[in-house]
């Protein structure tokens, strides 16, 4: 995926966590910080975090539908879509891809599950950092080692199961 144009990037420098870029197309509500974004794509991608970039992409409803029925066939705003980036680009330059996220998408979720807007962003995150490291969740045994590190990388980072239904 290209990243936008005319639109700035706020790059942070090389820190325990991967390389990171963000542009922020959409600003309402909260939004998490580049430490926050680094720190879960870090928990995601383990010892390896320090020799890989990413780009994370932060759009309204109508640019992330268009994007999902372009790339997915499914007709609707998503709260996350992976590019993962060319083989050659990650055996070079340690790209893993791009992230797209749908902060309105993200919050109505987050309300409907009853989770904290924080938690659920750390979960898409995590998840979608795996899908640009090559896990996927097709076929059943494929999903469960996909939701294992997922939960374990969520652990780390202090936020609970995202599988299992909160406490009300």
């Amino acid at each position: 995926m290209n990243r936008p144009r005319g639109k700035p990037h706020a790059s942070v420098p090389s820190a325990p966590g991967p390389g990171l870029s963000v542009a922020r197309r959409v600003r309402a509500g909260w939004q998490p910080t580049i430490a926050d974004f680094r720190a879960w794509a870090a928990a995601a991608l383990g010892r390896a975090a320090a020799r890989h970039e990413l780009a994370v992409r932060l759009v309204g409803p109508t640019e992330s539908r268009a994007l999902n029925v372009r790339y997915r066939g499914s007709d609707r705003a998503t709260n996350v879509l992976s590019f993962p980036a060319l083989p050659s680009a990650t055996a070079v330059a340690g790209w893993l891809g791009d992230l797209v996220l749908c902060p309105a998408v993200v919050r109505a979720e987050a309300r409907a599950q009853h989770k904290s807007a924080r938690a659920h962003w750390a979960h898409l995150v995590v998840h979608g950092v795996l899908h640009l490291a090559g896990f996927d969740h097709e076929q059943p045994g494929e999903a469960r080692r996909m939701e294992r590190r997922e939960i374990a990388s969520l652990r780390r980072l202090g936020i609970a199961n995202p599988y299992r239904a909160p406490e009300r």
